[in-house]
């Protein structure tokens, strides 16, 4: 029966991506009791193995003319709920901190931030990293405006995740000189869970763009078939966005 979908092979990348995960998730708990790191690092490159390969095929796929119309519209209302999601789950923490911050209770000393609590000062290493997420942003969209108007966009893609490596790498180096932990209280909960999360969407979505990058060295986008690397530069707005809420409240506000 011919229709315009494409009907998906039998595929075990769904199953080993979830263990995969799930061990990720695992080993954090033994990182953080127990201070081994070996099986995160194993799990973490397994999926991202895992996410590299599965990202090829589909890739092969769209290059072998299986991703019609019809099957990138599905495409663009599947990354719509995700991103969407993502929203939900980052509202989530936020509803969580003001309700905790707004009404601080007494065993907080009723006032916010916690009495005693030495907090990373905003105008320092959190402000480099809003100018270096900004700046990404910018050079991102430079990235899509030179691909729309079929001009080379190589160099602003190679900033754009040198960028985010960078953002990473400045954001790993405040937590090991923070001065408190995720267990020092509410707070230190609070702050490490939402720019915790946030990091690792920043790591997700740089890994993202830079396969889109590798994507476009073999010349599989052109200015007007490019939806890959447009979901990503979607991915990567939005992370934009909610590290500038996390700024403004969690550094700036809470200081």
């Amino acid at each position: 029966m011919f229709h315009n979908f494409h009907i998906l092979s039998l595929s075990s990348y769904a199953f080993n991506l979830f263990f995969a995960s799930a061990g990720m998730l695992s080993s954090l708990v033994m990182f953080f009791k127990f201070g081994l790191y070996e099986l995160f690092i194993f799990t973490l490159f397994s999926v991202l193995f895992i996410s590299f390969a599965w990202g090829k095929d589909i890739a092969m796929e769209g290059l072998s003319g299986y991703h019609n119309f019809f099957v990138m519209d599905g495409f663009k209302f599947g990354v719509i709920l995700f991103v969407f999601s993502e929203f939900m789950f980052f509202f989530c923490i936020f509803w969580t901190f003001f309700d905790t911050a707004l009404v601080p209770v007494h065993e907080l000393g009723e006032t916010w931030s916690p009495f005693g609590m030495h907090l990373v000062n905003p105008f320092g290493v959190p402000l480099l990293n809003t100018i270096i997420l900004l700046s990404s942003g910018v050079t991102v969209t430079w990235a899509h405006h030179s691909l729309l108007s079929n001009k080379s966009c190589t160099n602003s893609m190679i900033l754009t995740c040198l960028l985010a490596a960078y953002f990473t790498g400045i954001q790993l180096m405040e937590y090991m000189e923070a001065s408190f932990s995720i267990a020092d209280g509410v707070f230190g909960s609070i702050f490490y869970l939402s720019t915790g999360f946030h990091g690792i969407h920043v790591l997700c979505g740089g890994l993202f763009l830079a396969f889109n990058f590798l994507r476009l060295l073999k010349n599989h986008f052109n200015y007007n078939h490019h939806l890959g690397l447009e979901f990503a530069i979607l991915y990567w707005h939005f992370v934009d966005v909610v590290w500038l809420f996390l700024f403004v409240f969690v550094y700036w506000w809470s200081y």
